[in-house]
């Protein structure tokens, strides 16, 4: 991948976190490109088959790669999903993990319509952090950062610090 002037950022975590809401705010102040890999999927037909169990559609990872290759080759990209193993690891500059307390995500899982096993499924998967030990074991250490995300506190602390750490990434690569 060539030299890019603007990062990429992979912003993950349990379905309900809140990583769309910190995305569109993160593009609105730094002025990158949100990516939603649940929309790129949609809107490129990237599905495999569709889960009755958890009633939505299987991902089909490599159409989506395909998709979206050459969009980050230019950088500047936040990409938004609920998985981060499938991803080149060449991709991204940094990676943040949302986290939230088990009591807040489900809830607003409750309010999304989640229930039965999708429902004990994911906040199974916060309780356990296995978005966090995927992002881990899919990319150097140094670019995962967990984050908390239970408040708008919380979020807007979360938005100033990628900002910061965008500025700084920028500044750094114009002194090469």
């Amino acid at each position: 991948m060539a030299q890019r002037i603007l990062p990429n950022i992979l912003i993950t975590g349990t379905p309900g976190v809140g990583k769309s809401s910190l995305c569109q705010q993160l593009m609105e102040r730094t002025g990158l490109e949100w990516l939603d890999v649940g929309q790129i999927a949609k809107e490129n037909n990237c599905f495999e088959e569709y889960d009755a169990i958890y009633q939505c559609p299987i991902l089909d990872e490599d159409k989506v790669l395909d998709q979206m290759e050459e969009l980050m080759a230019d950088g500047g990209k936040i990409v938004d999903y609920h998985g981060c193993d499938f991803f080149p690891e060449r991709w991204f500059d940094i990676v943040f993990v949302l986290r939230t307390d088990n009591t807040t995500l489900y809830d607003r899982l409750v309010q999304r319509g989640y229930n039965g096993k999708k429902l004990e499924d994911n906040v199974q998967c916060e309780i356990f952090q296995t978005i966090l030990e995927e992002a881990h074991s899919s990319y150097e250490p140094d670019i995962v950062h967990e984050l908390p995300s239970n408040t708008v506190s919380e979020m807007e602390e979360n938005i100033t610090k990628i900002a910061t750490w965008i500025e700084q990434w920028k500044q750094n690569r114009s002194m090469c």
